[in-house]
C-alpha cells in the first residue's frame, strides 16, 4: 500500500468495496460486520481513522486519524478476534497496516472474498451499496450467496463420504507448532482440538441450504493421504525439475503428489538444494534471500492453483531462472506489475490456512516480497504472467554473484535495497570494459557469443548491455541482424 493508493481510496468515497471507520482508539463491532460482508460479497478495503464528508459536490474520505498510542492494541485485537472461532467462522487471517498521512495515523486492511459463507457472531452479513446488512434470516439471499461461491470456489466443495481416516491428522501437532512460531500472541488454535481447528479454518463445513456437511476439498488438499487426493483430484501433482548440465532431460527431479503441508516442505527443500546460497543484509540483519524467494514461489504454486484442471504444475530450476507454471482462474491476461496488480484470492481457505501457519502473507504481500527479494538476490526483477497458465520467472543471475574463487559471497544491501558491495561494482566495471573492447573488434557479435566468450550467463550480458545503452556508451543499430556502435565518451 502506498500513499497514492490511499489517496485514490479516499477520493472514491464509500462504495461496494470501500468502507471508512472513524474508530480512534478501539475497534467497534461494525468493523467486523464490514469484514464479514466484504468476505461474503466481492472483498474490499477498510480504512480506520477516516470519515466520509462532502467536498466539491462529491462524497470523499476525510482523514481524522487513530490514536497512535492505541495502534498496537487495535492491531492485536483485530487479529485475535478474526481468529476467534466464537466470533468468526471461518477464521480469517488479516492484518491492519499502519500509514502516516500528513501526520495522522491511518489503519488499512484489504478483505478478500471468502470461498465459504462467512459468519460473525453467528450472523451472516452481506454488502449492499455502501452498507452492511444482516441477512441471517433471509434464506433466499443466503442460498444465492452459497450458489455463487460454490460455482466460483471449488475448494469449499463438500465431500460427503470423506472422514477422519482419509486425513493425516498426525500433522496437526506440526500445524500447531507452526502457528505458535508465526504469532507473537498465543494463537487460538493452540487451545483447540483437531476438529475444532478444522472447523475454525473452514475445512469442515455445512451447507445450510441443503443440510449437507462434512470435509471439503480444501481439507483433503491440506491433510489428505496421497491416494485420497488422487481419487478426488486425479491430475494433482507438482513436477519439480533441476536442469543445468543435462538440458535434454534433467539432473534432479521430484514428483510431488502429497498433501499441501508436506508438499510445501518438499518443494522448499528442492529449491534450497539447487539455488545459490546468497545472504543479503536487510536493515543491517543478514538473511538468506533464497529462502524468502522460495517461500513466495512455493506457496503461490500451491495455494493459487485451479485444482479442478488436470494441467500438471511445474517448478523448474535451470541455469537462467527459477520458473513455475500452474493452471489458474485468470481475471485477465498479461504481465503483472506492482502498479497494475489487484490481489484476488484463487483459494481463500487454502490461503488463509497458509497465512495462519506462516507459509504465506496476507493477500498482496507475497508479490511485494517477491519483487523485493528477487531484486536483492538477482539484481533483477521477477516476471509474473497471468493467464490460463500462471507463470513466474525468477532470474537467478548465477554468474553475477560468484566470487573470484568460485564460491558464494554475501551481498550487502542497505535499507533501500541498494547494493553497497564495492566488489560487485568493480566487477561490473571490469565486465563493461571487456564487453566494449570485444565489440570494438567485432561489432556484429551476438549476446550469446559474448556470454560464451566471457563465461557468464546471457542474462548477465543482457543486463550489462542495457546498462551501457542507458549510459550512452553503446548503441544497437539494425535490430537482430544489425551491429553495435561503441561510443567513446
Amino acid at each position: 500500500m502506498t500513499r497514492e493508493t490511499i489517496q485514490k481510496l479516499l477520493d472514491m468515497g464509500e462504495s461496494f468495496t470501500i468502507e471508512y471507520k472513524k474508530n480512534k482508539n478501539r475497534l467497534s463491532s461494525d468493523v467486523y460486520e464490514t469484514v464479514c460482508s466484504f468476505g461474503n460479497r466481492y472483498g474490499g478495503h477498510i480504512l480506520l481513522g477516516v470519515t466520509e464528508v462532502e467536498r466539491d459536490g462529491r462524497r470523499v474520505g476525510n482523514v481524522t486519524g487513530v490514536d497512535k498510542n492505541e495502534v498496537y492494541n487495535m492491531r492485536r485485537d483485530f487479529i485475535n478476534n478474526l481468529n476467534n472461532p466464537n466470533m468468526f467462522r471461518p477464521s480469517l487471517y488479516l492484518e491492519l497496516e499502519e500509514f502516516d498521512y500528513d501526520g495522522k495515523t491511518v489503519l488499512w486492511t484489504y478483505v478478500p472474498p471468502t470461498s465459504s459463507l462467512c459468519f460473525f457472531n453467528k450472523k451472516v452479513f452481506d454488502r449492499n451499496g455502501d452498507a452492511d446488512q444482516d441477512i441471517t434470516d433471509k434464506t433466499d439471499r443466503i442460498a444465492e450467496m452459497i450458489s455463487r461461491k460454490s460455482s466460483e470456489y471449488r475448494e469449499q466443495m463438500i465431500l460427503p463420504y470423506a472422514n477422519e481416516t482419509h486425513l493425516k491428522l498426525e500433522l496437526m501437532n506440526h500445524v500447531r507448532d507452526l502457528a505458535k512460531e508465526n504469532n507473537r500472541e498465543r494463537h487460538p488454535w493452540l487451545d483447540m482440538d483437531d476438529m475444532e481447528i478444522l472447523r475454525s479454518a473452514g475445512l469442515y463445513t455445512e451447507n445450510i441450504s441443503t443440510g449437507e456437511k462434512g470435509f471439503n476439498l480444501a481439507a483433503i488438499l491440506l491433510f489428505g493421504k496421497p491416494e485420497v487426493i488422487k481419487s478426488v483430484v486425479p491430475g494433482y501433482m507438482t513436477d519439480a525439475i533441476y536442469r543445468v548440465e543435462n538440458i535434454d532431460r534433467y539432473d534432479d527431479r521430484d514428483i510431488v503428489d502429497v498433501n499441501l503441508i508436506e508438499a510445501y516442505d518438499r518443494l522448499m527443500s528442492f529449491c534450497l538444494k539447487h539455488m545459490d546460497n546468497r545472504h543479503v543484509l536487510e536493515d543491517d540483519i543478514s538473511i538468506d534471500a533464497r529462502v524468502r524467494i522460495a517461500r513466495e514461489v512455493v506457496s503461490n504454486i500451491l495455494i493459487h492453483r485451479d485444482y479442478t484442471n488436470a494441467f500438471p504444475a511445474k517448478l523448474i530450476i535451470d541455469r537462467e531462472a527459477l520458473h513455475t507454471e500452474n493452471w489458474s482462474k485468470a481475471r485477465f491476461t498479461g504481465r503483472l506489475t506492482m502498479e497494475s496488480f489487484s490481489p484476488y484470492p484463487k483459494n481463500p481457505l487454502l490461503a488463509s490456512f497458509f497465512v495462519n501457519i506462516g507459509r504465506a502473507d496476507t493477500l498482496g504481500s507475497g508479490m511485494r516480497n517477491l519483487y523485493k527479494y528477487t531484486r536483492l538476490y538477482s539484481h533483477a526483477e521477477p516476471i509474473l504472467t497471468e493467464g490460463d497458465v500462471f507463470k513466474i520467472w525468477i532470474p537467478l543471475n548465477r554468474d553475477a554473484n560468484i566470487n573470484a574463487n568460485g564460491g558464494n559471497r554475501d551481498v550487502n544491501v542497505g535499507k533501500n535495497g541498494v547494493n553497497d558491495d564495492a566488489n560487485t561494482q568493480e566487477n561490473d566495471l571490469k565486465l563493461s570494459d571487456r564487453i566494449l573492447e570485444i565489440m570494438d573488434d567485432n561489432n556484429r557479435i551476438t549476446q550469446t557469443e559474448l556470454a560464451n566468450e566471457l563465461k557468464v550467463s546471457k542474462r548477465t550480458i543482457q543486463r550489462m548491455t542495457d546498462t551501457l545503452k542507458k549510459q550512452g556508451k553503446l548503441e544497437r543499430v539494425g535490430g537482430t541482424r544489425g551491429y553495435w556502435i561503441v561510443k567513446r565518451m
